[in-house]
């Protein structure tokens, strides 16, 4: 996850199309569930004295209005007889559908998110400062959210004018008829504080009201958010301790009349299995779910009712016993607009809370079988009519799908040769090159996304891959130092869940997962052109503005001497595909094969 600001690429590549873009201008069936029904209700859900409250929320959109592509636009399904099938999924024209859909017949309907709504988006959202999630949100009714680290990706100022409205300072007003409004709903940032007055920079809660049924809404991001954020997003903020804070307005809340509370924190886990319906409570409450949230979940106040989760782009729908014992439940909605979660609140009116034996909560798939929201349709067409002319723009050719998943990844090879490359032209004696995977977004995909053609590689796809606008820069470290910052890929910060940076060619080393710590780097292993790295040595390494900052726990890449700022990390990965690719002689797909990985 690796948010730095744009506004310099967007400011740049409008500028240059400017005249082009002014030119160009202007249910069925739901699929299995995931999730466990926990009705065990001492009461009639129709009666006076309670009301069932429907909750849906979503997590981690990412700007992603269109369709997203390839494994970034599927979900995993487990069917009865324990075997697996891929769903196509996802896209706002169809989310708003399903959305609609669920809340027929539902008078008491709430519709909340976990953060990342914005940030690290694809061209149509982000050339525009996702200007265009916003006014998709605010069409999709959300009432409310959570900031996400990625909601800090240019700032607190510019987090500020999403959610007030204005034109944006440097690019002006994208809609000459129409000022941007900002957000209809509430952005929450419970413990997101100025550090000169330790004030939230933005609402720490929010209160739904319908007929006497009261609802609160904590949100917080994760405490880590500066460690994955370019330091300029962040800087005069301080992020506090996620149950503590939660804890805090808890109380809040109950003093203010208000019982019925509900948790969106921009953190999450990771379930057993990649299935969006898996059954993350067998044998046992939460027992198939590990990471961040279950520490958060078994120690967050008993006074809050639900959990609502992101920030891992998983998919889960499960119970976490909550500091009394008494199960809690704990969801998240994968990411990118691919899933959304159905989830029963029952309130009892003679108390003001949640009836928890009451609770039950599902996944379900955004599915593309539906009908396409006319009014979604009508805001992309918009925005890729505004778009085109820059992100239609043919860069390169590619022989197959390059993805990016994995420890080490065909992508993540590619742009690490690019920047290599890049960093030679500038400083012949660059020895080699690091990339962070969560600054890969998305793969490559050889299908043709529009008129281009299979193959065909266009700007769109990729600033969808690298949307960041970090620069790639040159610093010297020594070969003790290099292998220091590939042991802090599984150690320290990264342990529990490693970070293996993507590595250039000529760089190989061995990753043994059968021990632990930083021991599962084997030292020895570590060899650029066939020679063993000398620590007593100083190397030349390219690597982008974010991790150059020390950033995602690589605070030993933070220390290179002699730094050179160069260029755009995607011009460089732009000029590297074309100058390596033609129709006749397409990239071809890397075998990923500069890590061997011991199991």
């Amino acid at each position: 996850m690796l948010p730095t600001p744009r506004h310099r690429r967007t400011h740049r590549i409008l500028a240059a199309a400017a005249g082009l873009a002014t030119v160009g201008a202007l249910a069925a069936a739901m699929p299995a569930s995931a999730g466990q029904d926990r009705s065990n209700p001492h009461h009639h859900p129709g009666s006076g004295r309670y009301q069932d409250v429907q909750l849906l929320s979503f997590n981690d959109l990412h700007g992603n209005l269109e369709p997203p592509t390839g494994s970034s636009g599927r979900v995993t399904e487990l069917q009865a007889d324990g075997t697996t099938k891929s769903i196509d999924a996802g896209g706002v024209e169809y989310l708003a559908t399903h959305l609609r859909q669920a809340r027929q017949g539902n008078k008491y309907s709430i519709t909340a998110a976990a953060g990342d709504m914005v940030g690290a988006s694809p061209l149509i959202s982000g050339l525009f400062h996702d200007e265009p999630t916003i006014d998709a949100l605010n069409k999709l009714d959300l009432d409310v959210t959570s900031v996400g680290n990625h909601e800090f990706d240019e700032g607190a100022k510019e987090l500020g004018r999403l959610q007030n409205g204005g034109c944006h300072p440097t690019d002006g007003c994208y809609d000459k008829k129409a000022k941007f409004r900002g957000a209809d709903f509430p952005y929450l940032a419970a413990n997101v504080t100025d550090e000169k007055t330790g004030k939230p920079i933005l609402k720490p809660y929010w209160v739904w009201k319908k007929n006497g049924v009261k609802v609160g809404f904590i949100g917080v991001t994760l405490e880590g958010t500066p460690n994955i954020v370019s330091a300029d997003g962040v800087k005069g903020l301080k992020f506090g301790d996620e149950v503590e804070t939660i804890n805090k307005y808890a109380k809040v809340l109950q003093r203010q009349g208000v019982k019925s509370i509900v948790a969106l924190i921009h953190e999450g886990g990771a379930p057993a299995s990649t299935a969006y319906n898996y059954d993350c409570d067998s044998p046992g409450a939460g027992d198939g779910i590990s990471g961040p949230i279950v520490d958060i979940a078994k120690n967050v106040t008993p006074a809050v009712d639900a959990l609502v989760t992101g920030h891992t782009h998983q998919a889960y729908a499960c119970t976490i016993p909550d500091p009394s014992g008494k199960p809690r439940m704990v969801t998240s909605a994968s990411s990118f607009g691919r899933l959304y979660t159905d989830t029963t609140l029952t309130y009892d009116r003679w108390t003001g809370d949640i009836a928890r034996t009451a609770v039950k909560s599902a996944n379900h798939v955004v599915t593309r079988d539906v009908a396409k929201a006319a009014d979604m349709t009508s805001l992309i067409s918009k925005w890729k009519t505004l778009s085109a002319p820059i992100a239609s723009r043919p860069i390169g050719y590619i022989a197959g799908e390059i993805g990016n998943a994995g420890n080490e990844s065909p992508l993540g090879d590619m742009i690490a040769d690019a920047q290599l490359a890049y960093a030679k032209s500038v400083d012949p004696e660059a020895d080699l090159a690091v990339m962070n995977p969560g600054g890969i977004r998305a793969g490559l995909t050889y299908a043709a996304s529009g008129s281009e053609g299979d193959g065909v590689v266009t700007y769109g796809e990729a600033y969808t891959v690298q949307p960041f606008a970090n620069t790639v820069n040159l610093v010297n470290l020594t070969g003790a130092q290099v292998i220091t910052a590939l042991q802090q890929q599984v150690s320290g910060a990264n342990e529990a869940a490693p970070k293996i940076l993507q590595i250039s060619k000529g760089l190989i080393y061995t990753l043994d997962l059968t021990k632990t710590g930083a021991a599962r780097v084997v030292a020895d292993s570590v060899k650029l052109n066939g020679a063993a790295i000398d620590p007593a040595a100083t190397y030349r390494v390219a690597m982008n503005s974010f991790l150059a900052g020390g950033g995602d726990g690589f605070a030993e890449l933070g220390k290179g001497g002699d730094v050179l700022v160069g260029g755009d990390d995607l011009a460089a990965f732009e000029s590297y595909l074309t100058a390596n690719s033609s129709a006749a002689a397409p990239y071809p797909v890397p075998t990923a094969d500069r890590i061997t990985v011991v199991r």
